[in-house]
């Protein structure tokens, strides 16, 4: 099996990183192949002491063109029949590839694995804390499946996948949004099964340099254009559907979906004091009907709402990830 590195400017973790994926426990044999791209730091000569001191590393070198390039240059690299991703920052728990593979292996029609994840040393902000509860939360193929459009369900660097699912897909691909949660998204829709073993297995280190903190594909903005583009090409094909929740965040994806040729029917919000969103008429909540085919999207964040509006669909017939899904 391989596990795929993308590494840039990263000498002040990479010892760490390296030192907790060679030390993996009762693991089947491994490659690690390290992408340097286009490091300025002292990344190419710790790279290199590695590689001296351990056969199983291999360096690639990478035109500093971004991560989905040093992605798909690495996997292009990788000879395992399993692809476990890991990040030149974070630590890895020595037992990870053996959970893993004994997950995989047990279960075959998975096409691919994560875990849980402790955000380290510490979550930064509170918003950083409640995703982390999210991500706990979220273990099953059903349970990722229904909360695909929330936030990505899987953290990228915990996810071990089959190479053939990863090869049909072409790999990772750059739309200007999240390259990991896109390539959740795609793996989703094409019917694979997708899991987490419930063990904390990496140490996601929380950081204000973090590239999903400093990059414009995970701005709030683009994270919305990758739902409203999956939503258009994949449940809302062919389908009708209305929108609950008329605030700014129901408002942003009403907008994102226009940019698809994509109004709804109804719009529904239990504030008397919303009226009209994106042109369309509001509809109060209590007016809720049940489900006649169109797909209720729910773009309401805060986890207590999401257990009111369960609590007011439910008895009248909806069903989470059939005729209602959550988008936030």
């Amino acid at each position: 099996m391989s596990w795929l590195i993308p590494i840039q400017n990263a000498e002040d973790t990479l010892a760490e990183a390296l030192s907790g994926v060679l030390a993996q426990r009762h693991a089947p044999d491994f490659e690690v192949v390290c992408v340097d791209d286009a490091s300025r730091d002292r990344t190419p000569e710790l790279l290199a002491d590695f590689a001296r001191a351990d056969p199983r590393i291999r360096i690639i070198k990478g035109q500093g063109t971004g991560l989905v390039d040093a992605l798909n240059l690495g996997f292009a690299h990788c000879t395992g029949d399993l692809v476990a991703r890991m990040d030149a920052d974070d630590l890895v728990s020595p037992d990870r590839l053996s959970l893993q593979c004994a997950y995989l292996r047990d279960h075959p029609g998975c096409a691919g694995v994560g875990s849980r994840v402790r955000l380290w040393p510490q979550p930064l902000t509170q918003g950083a804390a409640r995703f982390q509860a999210f991500l706990d939360d979220t273990l099953t193929h059903e349970q990722l499946h229904a909360a695909r459009f929330i936030e990505s369900p899987l953290v990228h660097p915990t996810l071990t996948l089959r190479r053939e699912v990863l090869q049909a897909l072409h790999g990772w691909r750059d739309l200007g949004f999240a390259e990991d949660w896109d390539l959740v998204l795609r793996l989703l829709h094409g019917g694979h099964r997708l899991a987490k073993v419930p063990e904390v297995l990496l140490d996601w280190r929380d950081r204000p340099q973090r590239l999903t903190r400093t990059g414009s594909a995970y701005r709030a903005e683009q994270h919305m254009r990758l739902r409203a583009y999956h939503l258009a090409n994949g449940p809302l094909k062919n389908r009708a559907f209305d929108l609950w929740g008329a605030g700014p965040t129901g408002k942003r994806l009403l907008r994102a979906l226009e940019s698809h040729g994509l109004r709804p029917r109804k719009v529904f919000d239990i504030d008397p004091r919303k009226h009209v969103a994106r042109g369309v008429t509001i509809t109060p909540g209590s007016d809720i009907r049940p489900p006649d085919g169109t797909l209720l999207l729910c773009a309401v964040g805060a986890a207590s709402a999401h257990e009111s509006l369960r609590a007011a669909l439910e008895p009248v017939g909806y069903r989470e990830d059939d005729t209602y899904i959550f988008c936030a």
